[in-house]
């Protein structure tokens, strides 16, 4: 399989895992020794001010801390949209990517349009991603920089889900619990 770094996995409606159920993640790292991501649509009841208050200087960044994903989830990790790409730590996609832990805050501000706080992030060991696609476990779509930084992500499974055609729409609009349908 070819890497989907850059792209967005979305969960389908028989991931049940609580982890990932609903979730959609933006695929950091995709090689033959497994991939990273973050999970893009699931608001923290924490805050920024309350874990990492250094952060909210950070360009585009409001109090709202994200959960990234089950991995390490004391770990603080920082999507950016980059007006400068080589100040990337990594980059995911043209203009997306995370800054070094060792970057500078508030040097870095002034490349960047947009950022948001993870804390943690989900893994897959060597072919556990491919496994899980062939599954059918993950639906792939293109990512889109307003993806990551929905102003609304509790609906952005659905937003993608419709985005990708008329098929994948009925399944934006299906309850959590079909039984209940």
């Amino acid at each position: 399989m070819d890497s989907v770094r850059g792209q967005l996995l979305v969960a389908s409606p028989a991931l049940v895992d609580p982890n990932f159920q609903r979730s959609v993640v933006l695929v950091a790292e995709h090689t033959d020794d497994g991939a990273m991501g973050v999970i893009v649509n699931r608001r923290s009841s924490a805050s920024v001010s309350a874990t990492v208050p250094a952060l909210l200087g950070f360009s585009g960044v409001d109090d709202s801390l994200f959960l990234g994903g089950p991995v390490r989830p004391s770990a603080v990790l920082v999507v950016a949209e980059f007006s400068d790409s080589d100040q990337a730590g990594i980059l995911v996609t043209d203009r997306i990517g995370f800054i070094s832990a060792e970057a500078d805050v508030d040097q870095l501000t002034q490349f960047t349009d947009r950022a948001r706080v993870f804390a943690g992030y989900a893994g897959w060991g060597a072919g556990q991603l491919e496994g899980e696609i062939e599954q059918a476990d993950w639906l792939l779509a293109r990512a889109l920089e307003d993806d990551v930084f929905s102003e609304a992500p509790e609906t952005l499974w659905g937003s993608v889900l419709e985005r990708m055609g008329p098929r994948f729409a009925l399944l934006a609009r299906m309850p959590e619990d079909p039984s209940v349908n």
